[in-house]
């Protein structure tokens, strides 16, 4: 995740420089640059962070500049770990700090408990709302892949992509978004806006490019510019239909915070949204015996009466299948937190201040923690310790990042209406690359086929 570099550059740019304490780990491999060039090399965070853990163990140092990182890489550790500011997601202060966002960041613990929890209850009440509007999006989708023939390769990444934005800015924004040409018009600055955090900036290529650097620039304008304007358009007034955005209006903030809470929403949702919908299903494809339990789970729930949010609630199964998509995904490779007061894991002391990445990537893949972990096993999470285990990352439960809890709810639907009607069926001899940033994506463009239910 060559995403998240910047983001730990931007925080410890503020901290004086530490000694390696004992830690074992990595020395900077240049004076200035620390290890970066070995991150870059690696091809991602996540992939430097896995070499670096199996080398020395699950608790590791390197150099970010002159800048000392802690990384941690077992559960055991994590259960160690104790950070007094929970305040704060660590995955939205990865994107404000990338996108040059300060508020919120670094602040006023009570005021950033008070805006984190608009955040998440402005999430879940325009999923209430907007319930009916992601059924709808989907039994569209559904509509479009029962017209596909069945040989036909269905480019999965790209349907995603565009299901998860309407999704999203529908219920982040309202119906403004019901116009394909206002969503294309966001795709296009979305896009550019993702493909630029953490790589260019991090490998100094955004540097060395002034058409990208204007590129990145000029879509970060147009996109504040499309949601001030929707802001303007709903506040003050009740235009029917409870949003995203109406929340963060109703909680007194500024129209600075709205824009910056707004603009995390819309790119983490869409991006979380549209991978995790996209593993899952491909997933799916590979494993008929999954499929074939989830649609007995869902004709049984549902029977031949309408989606509920109610009946969604009751899927199980599914619930164990998008636990287990995370996990064997990877979805959210990195997280992390401030080291605010001095710490101990093990043996070794962490001074205050430091940097301590979760690499949970590692973690996640860890076959002390899992049980044959590159394997697709959603039955794993009928037990208790594997649903302690991903709670602790912040992965389900309480602590689970607002716009995964978002992404949850959107995939069950999702599922729950393409699983009645149709197969889900692979493309014999693919072969799936990883691509790790910020979100767990495939590398290339996933491809299914169809075939329908009789």
């Amino acid at each position: 995740m060559l995403d998240f570099a910047i983001f730990a550059i931007t925080f410890l740019l503020i901290l004086s420089s530490r000694q390696a304490c004992g830690i074992p780990g990595l020395a900077p491999t240049e004076e200035k640059d620390g290890n970066l060039q070995d991150i870059v090399n690696k091809g991602s965070l996540h992939e430097f962070l896995v070499n670096l853990h199996e080398k020395f163990g699950p608790v590791a140092s390197f150099w970010f500049g002159r800048r000392l990182v802690v990384s941690l890489g077992s559960l055991d550790l994590l259960k160690q770990h104790i950070n007094p500011n929970k305040t704060s997601d660590p995955f939205q202060m990865m994107l404000k700090s990338l996108l040059g966002y300060q508020s919120g960041v670094i602040g006023e613990a009570t005021e950033s408990h008070i805006q984190k929890k608009l955040y998440e209850n402005g999430i879940n009440k325009s999923l209430q709302s907007n319930f009916n509007v992601i059924v709808k999006l989907s039994e569209e989708l559904l509509s479009k892949w029962s017209s596909i023939p069945q040989s036909q390769h269905v480019p999965l990444c790209q349907y995603m992509l565009g299901f998860a934005m309407k999704s999203v800015t529908q219920t982040a924004m309202g119906s403004i978004f019901e116009d394909d040409q206002e969503v294309l018009r966001f795709r296009k600055n979305h896009d550019t806006i993702w493909s630029e955090i953490g790589k260019g900036f991090l490998d100094g290529s955004i540097e060395r490019s002034p058409t990208r650097k204007k590129q990145y620039e000029n879509a970060l304008l147009e996109m504040e510019t499309i949601l001030k304007k929707a802001i303007k358009e709903r506040r003050g007034k009740n235009p029917g239909r409870h949003v995203f955005m109406d929340s963060l209006l109703q909680g007194n903030l500024s129209d600075k915070q709205v824009l910056e809470d707004c603009m995390i929403f819309s790119l983490a949702g869409c991006v979380i949204t549209a991978n995790l919908c996209t593993w899952a299903i491909y997933f799916l494809t590979t494993a008929e015996g999954v499929q074939e339990k989830l649609y007995k789970e869902v004709t049984q729930v549902l029977g031949k009466g309408p989606i509920t949010m109610e009946k969604m609630e009751q899927l199980s199964y599914c619930r164990q299948i998008l636990c287990e998509t995370v996990r064997t995904a990877s979805l959210t490779p990195i997280s992390a937190r401030l080291q605010e007061l001095e710490g101990r894991i093990d043996q070794h002391v962490i001074p205050k201040e430091t940097l301590v990445l979760y690499a949970l990537g590692v973690v996640l893949q860890d076959i002390t923690a899992w049980p044959s972990a590159y394997r697709f096993n959603p039955e794993r999470f009928e037990e208790q310790t594997a649903k302690q285990n991903l709670t602790l990352l912040g992965f389900s439960g309480s602590q689970e990042c607002p716009e995964l809890r978002f992404a949850y709810m959107v995939a069950t639907i999702l599922l729950s209406v393409l699983v009645r009607k149709l197969h889900l069926l692979p493309v014999k001899g693919q072969v799936m690359e990883t691509k790790y940033e910020l979100v767990t994506s495939p590398k290339e463009e996933a491809w299914i086929t169809l075939s329908k239910r009789n």
